[in-house]
């Protein structure tokens, strides 16, 4: 039989449910759920809409930097975009004028449907950012950047 000696946790905490990761994890959770149901209203879903935002900061992004971006796989991304293209919200071309990456544009209608969805996730992100004093956002926002270095990515 294996030695099972306690693994100390990183920090005191009673159950998981007091760890960062567990909390860090319940609160990204919330917020997708809340963005889900309010891009729903704009026939969007959070990736499409992360594209959107994405592409409208840095047009011409390929379908890689856009998977990187938005947290899903090449694969993912690929259906993301199908399903943005169909609905008239971005241009790609059919063939690569340098290389194999294909650069994707917001179409005008693109543009449209990013400026309404948006007023709705900034709502949400009011709305989660409201329970915390304004002097305490910058340092939040730091932390969490710090975990993701300390995490190497």
């Amino acid at each position: 039989m294996k030695d099972r000696t306690p693994v100390p946790p990183p920090h005191p905490a009673q159950d998981v449910t007091e760890h960062v990761g567990y909390r860090l994890k319940r609160a990204a959770a919330a917020l997708r759920n809340a963005m889900d149901k309010a891009l729903r209203e704009h026939e969007l879903t959070v990736p499409q809409y992360s594209c959107l935002e994405l592409l409208d900061q840095q047009p011409g992004l390929s379908n890689a930097d856009l998977a990187r971006g938005t947290f899903v796989t090449r694969q993912s991304a690929n259906v993301v975009l199908r399903g943005l293209k169909e609905a008239g919200l971005i241009t790609r071309p059919m063939t690569a004028e340098h290389g194999r990456a294909l650069p994707v544009h917001l179409t005008p209608a693109g543009q449209e449907r990013l400026h309404t969805a948006r007023g709705a996730v900034y709502a949400v992100e009011e709305r989660m950012i409201s329970g915390l004093p304004a002097d305490r956002l910058s340092a939040l926002l730091a932390d969490l950047d710090a975990m993701t270095e300390a995490l190497g990515d």
